[in-house]
């Protein structure tokens, strides 16, 4: 089944799902800001995706600037750093099977449905 991992707060991630309703295909809601994942499932996501964890990263957060952004981290650490922080985790993500996307925009989707 089709995952979105999704926030609701945020317009590109809206306009995803609205996407993803639109195709007609069964899909599940993954809001993971409440619904963290472990460390386990973001390296899982980070794999399909086939990037770096840095690349997953939203570098432009407070959170991200104050506390992380000159620091020298290996990847775990960056990986734990957004389930402690998942406003980190860059979105939607949208997963089918083995295939991961980052829909930004949301048209990109539409390479793994």
């Amino acid at each position: 089944m089709i995952q979105i991992y999704h926030n609701s707060r945020c317009g590109k991630s809206r306009e995803c799902l609205a996407f993803l309703e639109d195709s007609g295909k069964e899909y599940e809601i993954i809001k993971y800001l409440e619904d963290v994942p472990t460390f386990e499932e973001l390296k899982t996501i980070i794999k399909k995706l086939g990037i770096q964890p840095i690349e997953l990263v939203r570098q432009k957060e407070k959170i991200w600037i104050e506390n992380f952004k000159d620091k020298k981290m290996s990847n775990d650490e960056i990986i734990q750093a957004m389930i402690s922080n998942p406003i980190l985790i860059e979105r939607p993500i949208v997963i089918n099977g083995n295939k991961a996307i980052i829909a930004r925009p949301f048209e990109k989707a539409s390479a793994i449905l």
